[in-house]
């Protein structure tokens, strides 16, 4: 599996994509890339959301529930619930396809059990996994709520699978691009200040000292371009900077946006391979 650090491909190596992270955290991964088109990168955000595989409760067994939450809505509920799906935790699971099964089993599914008993508020981490490394990825998220002498018994059968079947195994929660924001201020510019004054993001600000508009957030510019309405003197251009971009990636805690990226980067090549080598073999 490809590493983050190899999607930054220096120029001297035969390509001119730069990558330039500006925000990195736990579940959010913000960053810069220039010098690729549209087509590449729309096609990387769709892999990530749709074709990343996750874990995922896909069955529930409810042997006894007299609270007053019905039996569909809590296994919908318990559908969403994020999985730990990292590689390490998930090489040994296969897919269900490829598993020779009936329904499911110990090679392609992870059992999850849940027994409580109220008067309490029963969360994600009252589950037993079979598995001890496939359990949720928050301990706080709220299942149900059990009174007095209510009780819950089931058994969740978590499976592996892609965006593409269901909602509930896309990893991200937020991938997305923009257009690198460009802007221009012509010598005709009269530094009247009413662009700065205009702009709802505080992209533009007026330097009274130096009599002249500063752009101090670049990349916070949506592209409204409210600035160049204003501007009588038409001294100001808000384009987009073609084969630059900023891309965003959230993801639900079951993958890091890293593991998210990697993953959909060795997919997209085994796709680029086989078309390839469907080229090479003539066709046939």
């Amino acid at each position: 599996m490809m590493a983050l650090e190899d999607l930054v491909v220096r120029e001297e190596e035969g390509s001119k994509m730069e990558i330039d992270i500006k925000n990195k955290a736990e579940n959010k991964l913000i960053f810069i890339v220039d010098s690729v088109d549209v087509s590449f990168l729309n096609a990387l955000r769709r892999i990530c959301t749709m074709e990343v595989p996750t874990i995922t409760i896909e069955a529930v067994e409810i042997y006894k529930n007299n609270s007053t939450l019905f039996d569909e809505v809590l296994a919908h509920r318990l559908g969403l619930v994020p999985l730990i799906s990292d590689l390490e935790s998930t090489e040994s699971i296969l897919v269900p396809e490829e598993c020779d099964c009936e329904d499911h089993c110990p090679r392609c599914s992870v059992s999850l059990v849940l027994k409580e008993r109220g008067p309490k508020i029963v969360y994600s981490k009252d589950f037993s996994p079979t598995d001890p490394k496939i359990k949720p990825v928050y301990d706080t998220i709220p299942l149900l709520k059990l009174g007095e002498d209510e009780e819950v018994e089931l058994e969740a059968i978590a499976q592996l699978g892609i965006g593409l079947e269901h909602a509930k195994w896309q990893p991200t929660t937020a991938c997305a691009y923009r257009y690198y924001p460009l802007i221009k201020l012509d010598k005709s510019c009269e530094a009247c200040g009413k662009c700065a004054e205009e702009c709802p993001r505080g992209v533009l600000e007026f330097d009274e000292k130096k009599n002249k508009i500063k752009i101090v957030d670049l990349e916070n510019c949506s592209m409204c371009k409210t600035c160049m309405s204003i501007c009588e003197a038409g001294a100001i251009e808000v384009m987009p900077h073609e084969g630059k971009f900023i891309f965003r990636i959230e993801t639900d805690g079951s993958l890091s946006p890293e593991e998210v990226l990697t993953s959909a980067g060795d997919i997209l090549a085994g796709k680029s391979e086989k078309v390839v080598t469907f080229c090479k073999e003539g066709g046939s």
